[in-house]
């Protein structure tokens, strides 16, 4: 969407900030998504709903077919009460409280995705209570690097997530030994944002690896699950409104040896959603100070976060002006030095009033706002309903 596909005049009657979601593209995304897991046999994707868990889009995500990829009780709650058949969530995290997995086992999802051999002992306690067997699989940490920030790398020996390689034998073996948990799968997750399909290839050779190695052990398993990290291209969100779904699942059609009878796993988040959601703002002031020209926005690091937590890009447009560009730190109006969403960037001329659009924060945008600041939640519109 161009900034003049934007109903700017339906815009200005809105209070700012708040979300606005193209509806139509996300659509567009799901069928791409649907299109291409169509052409391999197995594939089965389950949404993140840790991305954005409005409850709208998850209504439309789970129209299409998508399952769910929960880490807490709450994203369960969530996906169930947008519709997702408890068959189709997986649940994963490293710090699974009691109630939590109650929750799972109360529901029957489909896969506990398990982090630590203390989590595997808990899930069977608790399912022996209700006389219930929890499906698991094994979060393997991989040691696989991605071309990555490192607050989103997840698949080193150095993260929290997973059970070391090492480990993986002992841990399928301690769960046999267990009477309230069947093992059904092993998962993996690298990371987020990742563009170079090189990484899902060195995944694919560190799985191969395993597979291998559980083979002489007389070891198969049913489910593999690789977890999601495709990245979007926040530079163009014009030019690439959909990510490369089809580079992406080609890799693992080539370069994982699945087993006959295998279903293989994703769970997309930010490349489902990204690129679908734009916050809103509106210039509060120009300030013009001793070396730059601040444009002050009514919306701050409370409302999309990622610029001051990982210093992430986000195209910013002014989508009320035509006027020549002019260069501007554009920040909000929170108490701290971080409330900066980017410096010295060129914008269509700025004046007060004038509606400021944050491209793609669909993903990690409305999802992770706070009231710091006692400052309102953002409110969310959907582009069929304006």
């Amino acid at each position: 969407m161009t900034k003049g596909q934007f109903p700017t005049h339906k815009f200005q009657q809105l209070r700012t900030p708040f979300y606005y979601y193209d509806t139509e593209l996300l659509r567009k995304t799901l069928q791409t998504i649907c299109q291409e897991t169509m052409r391999h046999e197995g594939f089965c994707v389950h949404y993140a709903v840790k991305a954005n868990a409005n409850p709208y889009l998850l209504r439309i995500i789970r129209e299409a077919g998508l399952g769910a990829d929960c880490v807490s009780g709450g994203e369960i709650e969530a996906a169930l009460k947008a519709g997702f058949p408890a068959s189709k969530i997986v649940y994963a995290g490293v710090g699974k409280s009691d109630w939590e997995i109650n929750l799972g086992l109360d529901k029957d999802i489909f896969a506990f995705n398990v982090e630590s051999i203390a989590e595997l002992e808990v899930i069977n306690e608790l399912a022996a209570a209700k006389g219930k067997v929890a499906r698991i699989a094994l979060r393997i940490n991989p040691n696989v690097g991605a071309h990555t920030h490192a607050n989103i790398t997840t698949g080193l020996a150095e993260n929290k997530f997973g059970i070391a390689m090492d480990d993986m034998l002992a841990s399928i073996e301690e769960a046999a030994k267990l009477n309230n948990v069947k093992f059904v799968g092993l998962h993996f997750h690298i990371g987020s944002q990742i563009l170079d399909m090189g990484d899902f290839e060195a995944l694919c050779n560190r799985i191969n690896e395993l597979q291998d190695l559980l083979e002489k052990h007389h070891i198969q398993i049913e489910n593999v699950n690789v977890g999601g990290g495709l990245g979007i291209d926040y530079q163009h969100p014009n030019r690439v409104p959909i990510p490369n779904f089809q580079d992406y699942f080609n890799v693992y059609a080539k370069k994982l040896r699945l087993r006959p009878g295998q279903t293989l796993h994703f769970e997309l988040g930010r490349a489902v959603v990204a690129q679908c959601g734009t916050l809103i703002a509106r210039t509060l002031y120009i300030k013009q100070g001793a070396v730059k020209q601040f444009a002050i926005i009514d919306a701050g690091m409370t409302d999309l976060i990622r610029p001051a937590l990982y210093q992430a890009y986000h195209k910013i447009e002014n989508i009320s002006s035509e006027e020549p560009a002019d260069t501007y730190d554009v920040v909000g109006p929170i108490c701290e030095s971080s409330d900066v969403f980017a410096k010295q960037i060129d914008l269509n001329k700025c004046h007060r009033g004038d509606l400021i659009a944050i491209r793609s924060a669909g993903a990690y945008g409305e999802i992770m706002a706070s009231q710091y600041n006692c400052r309102q939640l953002p409110k969310s519109y959907m582009s069929e309903d304006l």
